[in-house]
């Protein structure tokens, strides 16, 4: 062989190897893009959920309450006409005051007091004698045999 063949032959090889590293790196970054593009659409896609969920959330809640408030208000008027009914048919004068009192009696009630974190007197919850009943008398304690001390 001749020196120009070898030259064309290498020359010829190293097109294909470029033609194939070319194709491969293509492929490659194409791959990558096609990858990206449906990770896109996914996210499209939870977005577009998401946001359905919290529409049908929102309209859940308001429903909610516009369902308490009636509910609220029709026993508020189951009450009153109770009430109204129990006025002129009962002649029993004890059930017409426990009627009209459970009213008085529901503004009455006390709230429940907020629990506390501290003790009521002046030692507080840190006092050593604090939770503890004393048992004897102070003549009682100075009698008693005390541990001998070194």
């Amino acid at each position: 062989m001749n020196e120009s063949n070898i030259d064309w032959i290498l020359a010829i090889a190293c097109f294909l190897a470029g033609i194939g590293i070319g194709a491969l790196c293509y492929h490659l970054l194409n791959a990558n893009v096609a990858r990206n593009q449906k990770v896109r659409q996914r996210l499209a896609e939870t977005e577009l959920e998401l946001n359905q969920v919290k529409d049908a959330l929102n309209d859940h809640f308001a429903k909610v309450a516009d369902l308490a408030s009636s509910i609220q208000r029709q026993s508020h008027d189951l009450e009153q006409h109770l009430i109204q009914g129990a006025d002129k048919l009962v002649d029993d004068l004890k059930l017409k005051r426990r009627l009209h009192g459970s009213q008085e009696e529901a503004e009455e009630v006390d709230l429940p007091q907020v629990p506390r974190d501290y003790a009521d007197g002046t030692g507080g919850t840190l006092a050593e004698d604090y939770g503890v009943r004393q048992r004897r008398t102070t003549e009682q304690q100075d009698t008693a045999p005390q541990p001998p001390r070194y």
